[in-house]
């Protein structure tokens, strides 16, 4: 399944719209006033799927995910001087790339892709697609592209 992961220009709060490979919204992520980022993923119809959030007050940044109310997992940035690091505390993920954090893979604990990353470089907003090789794992691998999205422009 191949997502297209697009920011939308103009917006006060994050928002994006991910498309699939006809062109077909699939998701819809709304970002809310908080402290830190809360980013609301909802499906086609409008319906709320999940969200991330931010916590606050860690020395590093961290991401919480949720799918529904629920509590799956998160994603936590690791301290280094040079490559960038993720800690991803989801079903044995994690997530190998380059340095500029633009193409990765998010691979399971078998070291299987779960999902490969690709930043498109010449467009006005953040555009990613998304290679998702399980539909039913698209979700889960949105919220990590959309945490590591957030990161980066924390640090920006």
């Amino acid at each position: 399944m191949k997502l297209l992961f697009k920011q939308r220009m103009f917006s006060w709060f994050c928002s994006y719209d991910i498309y699939d490979e006809a062109g077909n919204v699939v998701f819809t992520v709304q970002g809310e006033l908080a402290w830190g980022h809360l980013l609301r993923i909802y499906d086609a119809n409008g319906a709320e799927v999940g969200y991330i959030k931010e916590k606050v007050l860690t020395w590093l940044p961290k991401f919480e995910m949720y799918l529904g109310e629920n509590y799956v997992g998160s994603i936590s940035k690791e301290f280094t001087f040079f490559q960038p690091k993720f800690d991803i505390d989801y079903n044995g993920w994690h997530v190998e790339g380059d340095w500029l954090e633009w193409d990765y893979n998010i691979v399971n604990a078998a070291s299987h892709d779960v999902a490969t990353v690709s930043k498109e470089i010449w467009n006005w907003t953040d555009t990613y697609t998304i290679d998702v090789y399980d539909p039913n794992d698209a979700l889960c691998a949105l919220m990590l592209v959309l945490a590591i999205d957030a990161e980066k422009c924390s640090r920006n």
